[in-house]
């Protein structure tokens, strides 16, 4: 610490100490300034790192929660016989045929279909009908609705229904009701996707029922609009 200056003048010897006191404080109190203004700055940085992790917790579960609304479910394969009320059920043959066919239900849950089979998945378009039937000759099922009716969140949720894998989701023309979901030879109409007997209708006939060709691929061709 620097000493006062020192004078052989009593009242000049005053005003130097004054001085110099004053000088100390001045220097106390840019010090004690400067540490609020850091103070405060490390407080600013830990609030962004607040903010910044909060919106990043936040995004996540937003993430994680869609994920969870979104996701396909989960079902168990092979039919176990059970009785829902609301399901047709149909005698079919499984000839390979050329062109178009004239199918008895709309849409068709079996019958002659082309050789090529539909890859299984999402589509937002209208796919063959002769394609599609080949897949649930291989135990896939066939979730069709009408796209004046069904969209939005009820797309989406009627979408999560769907099993992982062979299943097909896509609009079909001329319905006459909202949604239809059809397996080998069974086939459920239902007016809302939050119909339970869609689920359970996918639980007993998804990879089970009377396909004849069970667990065959259901990676054929990809017709237009596949997600």
């Amino acid at each position: 610490m620097p000493s006062t200056p020192r004078s052989g003048n009593p009242a000049k010897q005053a005003q130097l100490q004054q001085t110099a006191k004053q000088q100390r404080e001045a220097k106390r109190q840019e010090k004690l300034a400067e540490y609020q203004r850091q103070l405060k700055k490390r407080q600013r940085g830990k609030l962004v790192w607040w903010i910044v992790g909060g919106t990043a917790v936040l995004a996540v579960a937003a993430i994680v929660v869609a994920s969870l609304v979104t996701a396909p479910r989960s079902y168990t394969a092979g039919s176990e016989g059970v009785e829902i009320e609301g399901v047709e059920t149909f005698e079919l043959e499984s000839d390979h045929v050329d062109g178009v066919v004239d199918y008895e239900q709309n849409p068709p849950a079996g019958g002659p279909h082309n050789s090529a089979w539909l890859s299984c998945g999402v589509y937002t378009e209208p796919q063959p009908n002769e394609n599609a039937v080949h897949s649930l000759e291989h135990g896939a099922v066939w979730i069709t609705y009408d796209p004046a009716v069904v969209q939005g969140a009820d797309l989406d949720a009627l979408r999560a229904l769907a099993p992982r894998t062979y299943a097909i989701v896509s609009p079909y023309e001329g319905l006459d009701t909202p949604i239809a979901v059809s397996a080998w030879e069974h086939q459920l109409k239902v007016d809302s996707v939050d119909d339970p007997r869609i689920a359970q209708f996918i639980e007993e006939y998804w990879q089970g029922g009377t396909a004849p060709e069970l667990g065959a691929s259901c990676t054929g061709i990809e017709g237009p609009g596949k997600i």
